[in-house]
């Protein structure tokens, strides 16, 4: 049974992402403020958080910040803000998805899963993509670069996987979008630049000069066909 831990503020939304989590099966775990977000993650080891930005004592950034020191574990944040700033500064801090509030429960529960099989691997067989001093485990869904181990957010790691696969293919940020968050809302099209930013950041030395993930301006990324 997959541990869920929902962090709000206000307690109807608790009360209600619990009571549909805990039909759909999973085990669920609450915390009203930053502080005891932390001390719950560390006690209970959730498989994954729902997040909310905005929380007393200690601020959503602040506990995914302090979380990413240790876990990749997925991370769905919440948020009343509906700018693409607010999202972006969630997803450069290592968050796996993004709903803004008002949302549907339902929608939720079904994010929850996309991330949970996503961080899961579905991989029948070892698979390995090597490019260069970049090592890609499918199975074991690690990440090495020079034979040192890359700390990837399963959404990275995703989005790396699947342009690693189509080395050369040019995709736009919808098309990265939909293969890698299973929807294609416009409006969420410019999150695929900040997981981008944050692999370049992780897998270069120099992220303007990228050796992995290139840009084709006006259209989208494509993966290098070069070994360099």
């Amino acid at each position: 049974m997959k541990r869920v831990l929902v962090v709000d503020d206000e307690e109807m939304i608790v009360r209600t992402v619990r009571a549909y989590l805990e039909r759909e099966g999973f085990k669920t775990y609450a915390a009203y403020d930053g502080e005891e977000a932390l001390q719950e993650f560390a006690d209970k080891g959730p498989d994954l958080i729902v997040l909310d930005l905005m929380l007393p004592k200690m601020s959503g950034i602040d506990v995914t910040k302090r979380i990413r020191t240790r876990s990749n574990v997925p991370i769905i944040m919440l948020t009343a803000k509906a700018a693409e700033t607010d999202r972006i500064v969630g997803l450069e801090l290592g968050a796996d998805d993004y709903v803004v509030k008002p949302f549907s429960p339902r929608e939720l529960v079904a994010r929850v899963r996309a991330v949970l099989r996503r961080s899961e691997g579905k991989s029948a067989e070892p698979e390995r993509i090597e490019v260069g001093d970049l090592a890609i485990d499918l199975k074991a869904r690690e990440v090495t670069l020079a034979g040192k181990s890359v700390e990837l957010t399963p959404t990275e790691f995703d989005l790396l996987v699947f342009l690693a696969r189509h080395p050369g293919q040019v995709f736009t940020r919808l098309q990265l979008l939909r293969e890698v968050q299973g929807y294609t809302y416009d409006s969420f099209a410019r999150t695929i630049d900040t997981h981008v930013k944050n692999i370049r950041r992780k897998l270069d030395e120099d992220p303007k000069n990228p050796r992995y993930i290139l840009t084709v301006h006006g259209v989208g990324y494509r993966f290098t066909r070069d070994e360099k």
